[in-house]
């Protein structure tokens, strides 16, 4: 059994959306980011960073993985899918999974914080988020021409990306004239584990400054 620690973030749904691909048993705990029960010292023991997502896994000795990318890089693993065995193919999908870590994420968290979240607004800060937030989904876009899924086959790559992009709008980025980006955000939607995986747990209703407080602490 894994205890999933987790809330209604795009890097709690990529671990969400692959617990429910690989079929795990697992326990769902939400965290309320507001009242910073993640900063809390019972949780801080499981990931001394004080973010969600994390896990326990209690079938291999209770240890603990924080990182959204490092628990679907474990969980793949664990039981054999996901990921390529390929060693090439293996290295692609760990590749993308990478640029979404490295790019995707905190571009969009970025873009998130200064065209939503933050009371006066920047507009050269929002500028440069949202133009790098599309420069990346540009890339995304040419590396999704001709193939179904970012390594070829369905993997974690697919998994981490998707919550986020799904998210564009609330980042003020656009997907027009993106045809391979929006056919494979059309694919990853109709996927059973996926339209599970982003409702868990429930959304909690926040204000923007509750927002800005879970980004800043």
């Amino acid at each position: 059994m894994i205890d999933f620690y987790t809330a209604a973030t795009p890097n709690g749904h990529k671990v969400a959306i692959a617990l429910e691909e690989l079929g795990l048993p697992y326990t769902l705990i939400p965290l309320n980011l507001s009242a910073l029960e993640q900063k809390q010292p019972a949780f801080l023991a499981i990931n001394p960073n004080g973010r969600i997502p994390a896990i326990i896994d209690h079938g291999n000795e209770d240890f603990a993985v924080f990182e959204s990318g490092a628990i679907l890089i474990y969980l793949a693993e664990k039981t054999g899918q996901l990921l390529p065995v390929d060693a090439k193919r293996r290295s692609q999908a760990l590749q993308w999974l990478m640029f979404q870590m490295g790019g995707i994420g905190p571009m969009m968290g970025q873009a998130n914080v200064f065209y939503r979240y933050l009371p006066e607004k920047i507009p050269l800060a929002i500028d440069r988020y949202q133009k790098e937030g599309r420069r990346l989904f540009e890339v995304l876009n040419s590396r999704l021409a001709g193939r179904e899924y970012l390594a070829d086959e369905y993997s974690i790559a697919d998994i981490a990306t998707w919550p986020w992009v799904r998210i564009h709008d609330w980042s003020g980025i656009a997907v027009d004239g993106l045809e391979h980006l929006q056919a494979w955000m059309e694919r990853m939607a109709a996927r059973p584990a996926c339209q599970r995986g982003i409702l868990l747990p429930p959304q909690q209703s926040s204000t923007p400054q509750d927002a800005l407080k879970m980004v800043v602490r």
